[in-house]
């Protein structure tokens, strides 16, 4: 059986043991540093699969030692943003937690698979596989398949038909020079420019950038964990059960796109190993501009750290 270590046990790290439970993938270990947080939270999710049937093991701990072994690990420690805040005003608190988090992932789980979800997402991502020194492939982020999601509520809602039909897809920086992508998002088959005008899918295309921050500012205290969680289990499972899903990760890029030696919102093949191949899209001009300046805003603010 596969053991899956969830580092924090705030709402983000908390509903995703909840959803790897009800699945079953995995004896579960959700560890943090507020003493009694995590053990709390295992416990009362390991009555809940007494009511809804789940016979999966939760452990709350506030040692790293017991992530040892894992098969997977996922990191949502960290602060999350708050109203007026940008993912990059997180880096320099975040960017500190993440490396003593993956040093310990190095430590007691050196052959895992990392997802990390820890916000600004593609340069913690960096930082993560920076301090844990693993392979490129087994570290990544999830990004792409939150904003596609995003992207995808927002279609069925514009189309007034079900979110199963719609197949989105957002590449680039988890921010707001993420990159939706119209001509690869489809409607049970359909082209989405077949079935909506451009100014339609422009407005759309703009309230999946700021997805993020409509929720920061509705919520104000915290930000989203209920779709985020479903993202990560969805990666979490592709990974698990080595299906080889095409889904869209922060993935480190050794010359696709044009980038070379930063992580990048792009289509992968997840399976066993972690990211697999990425797969390289045909974009218009607009588009790798967009994608230039995401670039550039992580590679300059990667070149200021300390890793």
């Amino acid at each position: 059986m596969a053991k899956i270590s969830v580092i924090g046990a705030g709402n983000v790290g908390a509903t995703t043991v909840q959803r790897l439970a009800e699945l079953e993938l995995g004896e579960i270990v959700m560890t943090d540093i507020v003493e009694g947080l995590p053990q709390g939270k295992a416990l009362d999710l390991m009555q809940a699969g007494a009511i809804t049937g789940y016979d999966t093991s939760i452990i709350g701990t506030n040692d790293y030692a017991d992530i040892v072994d894992s098969d997977l690990v996922i990191i949502t420690a960290g602060i999350a943003r708050k109203p007026g805040m940008t993912r990059e005003d997180l880096i320099k608190t975040n960017s500190k937690i993440i490396a003593e988090v993956s040093r310990n992932i190095a430590k007691y789980a050196p052959e895992s698979i990392v997802i990390n979800v820890t916000n600004p997402l593609d340069i913690i991502t960096y930082i993560a596989m920076k301090s844990t020194g693993f392979e490129t492939k087994k570290v990544f982020g999830m990004s792409g398949v939150l904003d596609s999601g995003r992207f995808a509520s927002f279609i069925a809602e514009e189309l007034k038909c079900s979110k199963k039909d719609v197949q989105a897809m957002v590449i680039g920086g988890h921010g707001d020079l993420m990159v939706p992508l119209p001509q690869y998002t489809t409607v049970s088959g359909v082209p989405l420019t077949d079935l909506l005008s451009g100014d339609r899918i422009a407005r759309l295309v703009e309230r999946t950038v700021n997805g993020g921050a409509e929720i920061v500012e509705l919520l104000k205290q915290g930000s989203a964990f209920y779709a985020p969680s479903a993202a990560i289990v969805s990666m979490a499972e592709a990974v698990i059960k080595n299906t080889k899903r095409i889904l869209p990760a922060s993935a480190y890029l050794e010359g696709q796109y044009g980038q070379e030696g930063i992580y990048f919102g792009v289509p992968v093949k997840l399976g066993a190993s972690g990211v697999e191949e990425i797969l390289e899209l045909k974009l218009d001009k607009s588009q790798y501009e967009i994608l230039r300046k995401s670039s550039e805003t992580i590679r300059n603010v990667i070149s200021q750290l300390e890793v």
